[in-house]
């Protein structure tokens, strides 16, 4: 039978060209998919939109997972799934994104409409004839929910979810009817009237009082110091988070979640703040600081190391999205960061105290130890050569794992791409963020940092990635295990059966598209094939095994698993 070919003229003004279009307005171009009965007829329809690419995953997680890194470039993602099966798969790489903050939209292909409402048994489900239990589950993970399964109701029910993704900031889940993309209605326009996001106004009156607060107590503040959060993005205040930080003359350090939203390029940036596990000197700064400002941060047990941040509640200034809490004193609602941020910049005094001395105790970071000839490389001198590879042509992405610690440690030059997924903290979550990040960011080379462990949960898009033409550099860290969960708690379930790693992708590749493939034992073997990569394979699917010893690892995650392990192993209260 020959596949259906759709003509974006035979859908004049129908349902499944109306979302493609949709998709098109605010700014997709790529849509992360794996085919189902439930949707086929809508990937007709997205296909048939002439500025639409429909990228075909090799399973629903990691359509998730690229529609997630997708949006961290874009601004916006989107994926397409079939009923249950499909919908249920992809529900933690969703759920991942809601805790980012990132408005990856989902779409899945439902039963027909006319099994709405009967005593129909349907295959996808799990046997009752009530097959909510897909919406049910996304109620948790997503800011709105649409299910679409009549025409009336349908172009308000898309653009509401749409517009509630990108005003909120989070994944949304639509539903669409497999018997409905094709059919005409008077509401589906042939171009859809733009909508227009409202922008978000502080309120004045509680903007100017948390601004005359904030200054007043800055400005009597010895050696105040600026730590950016992660919620930088989704505040969209990065720009006026640069005003603020010209016009304090403060040091400027980035809690490990906000690495890329904080220039470490500016003379007064002195690296991450993570508690125990600090950038050298940052820690000390920040903590002996009479007066911090903590931009758009998130406390969890990660980020403050197992909870065990010095940071003092009354010398603090907490600025949120849309709030302003000064110390243990008032609270501000309905301020929002960037402006808020803006109107204090011009209200500070400057003092460049703890800039000052910062710069008296600090001493150069070492640099590692030359290896021998033939010596087993070493994690610390991978990172060293991969610390070379970066420009602002490069985007690094982290996966969870003690490259969250390696790659925190690597100077990013000024518009680098930096991306890792702190919050959810998903083992595998990187592959298909890269396989997103990378068709978005087509400017940008991705060099993703993977270890073994997390690779073997979802390799299969490194196939994904061929087809699309990619040219990602992936260095492949071979330690025989989930290292980080060795660090947290040791025991037999954290040791993985050893892939030929190399091979399986030569397997994936199979002669079609380019790829490249690399064993490096040495730093002479790591010299030889980033030059490769970035040579003769320039334009090619880079792929470099590194194997390192099973105990290699940061110093930064002995000491945080052992700070996470407490915290996880606290006994219960008395009763």
């Amino acid at each position: 039978m020959e596949p259906a070919i759709v003509t974006p003229s035979a859908f004049h003004g129908t349902l499944g060209s109306h979302l493609a279009r949709r998709l098109v307005e605010v700014g997709v171009r790529d849509v992360f998919s794996v085919p189902g009965d439930f949707n086929l007829t809508l990937l007709d329809h997205l296909i048939a939109e002439p500025q639409l690419n429909l990228i075909g995953c090799c399973n629903e997680l990691n359509a998730g997972y690229a529609a997630d890194g997708y949006a961290r470039s874009k601004g916006i993602g989107a994926c397409v799934v079939t009923f249950t099966v499909g919908g249920l798969s992809i529900l933690n790489a969703i759920a991942g994104a809601y805790s980012e903050n990132l408005p990856v939209i989902c779409i899945a292909g439902g039963p027909n409409s006319n099994d709405y409402g009967t005593n129909r048994i349907l295959h996808h489900t799990i046997g009752l004839s009530d097959f909510s239990q897909e919406l049910r589950c996304f109620q948790t993970v997503t800011c709105f929910q649409a299910v679409v399964n009549n025409l009336e109701d349908a172009h308000e029910l898309i653009d509401t979810a749409i517009s509630t993704a990108l005003k909120e900031s989070k994944p949304v889940y639509i539903s669409i009817s497999c018997n409905l993309p094709g059919i005409s209605h008077p509401t589906f326009a042939n171009d859809p009237v733009p909508f227009t996001i409202a922008p978000k106004l502080s309120n004045e009156e509680g903007l100017k009082a948390a601004v005359e607060a904030t200054a007043a107590f800055l400005n009597k503040a010895v050696k105040p110091v600026i730590v950016g959060g992660p919620k930088l993005r989704v505040a969209k205040a990065q720009h006026a988070f640069q005003e603020f930080v010209e016009a304090s003359g403060y040091p400027i350090a980035a809690m490990p979640s906000a690495k890329g939203f904080v220039t470490e390029q500016h003379p007064h940036f002195i690296g991450t703040y993570w508690g125990a596990v600090s950038t050298s000197f940052c820690g000390e700064i920040v903590e002996s600081a009479d007066a911090y400002v903590f931009v758009g941060p998130i406390f969890n047990d990660y980020s403050s190391v197992g909870y065990s941040l010095l940071i003092k509640k009354e010398k603090a200034i907490i600025v949120q999205p849309n709030r302003v809490t000064i110390a243990d004193g008032p609270s501000f609602g309905c301020v929002f960061m960037a402006d808020f941020l803006t109107a204090l910049s011009k209200k500070l005094k400057k003092n460049t105290t703890a800039v000052e001395n910062y710069r008296r105790i600090f001493v150069p970071q070492g640099i590692p130890l030359k290896l021998e000839k033939d010596e087993p490389i070493r994690v610390n001198v991978l990172f060293k050569h991969i610390q070379g590879l970066l420009s602002e042509d490069t985007a690094v992405i982290a996966e969870t794992g003690d490259s969250w610690f390696n790659c925190l440690k690597l100077r990013l030059p000024e518009n680098c791409g930096y991306e890792f997924q702190m919050q959810y903290g998903s083992i595998g979550w990187a592959v298909g963020a890269t396989l997103g990040y990378a068709q978005a960011a087509t400017d940008k080379r991705v060099i993703a940092c993977i270890g073994d462990g997390s690779f073997q949960v979802t390799a299969q898009d490194i196939s994904t990635m061929i087809r699309c033409g990619q040219k990602t550099i992936i260095f492949l860290i071979n330690n025989g295990g989930y290292t980080i969960e060795v660090e947290i708690h040791d025991g037999p379930y954290n040791v993985i059966k050893n892939w030929d790693y190399t091979r399986f992708v030569e397997a994936i590749h199979n002669g079609e598209g380019k790829c490249w493939t690399a064993k490096v034992r040495t730093e002479e073997e790591l010299t030889e094939a980033i030059a490769t990569a970035t040579g003769a394979e320039k334009d090619s699917l880079c792929f470099i095994e590194v194997f390192v010893h099973k105990d290699d690892t940061s110093k930064e995650l002995l000491e945080w698993g052992s700070r996470v392990a407490a915290a996880n192993s606290r006994p219960p209260n008395p009763q």
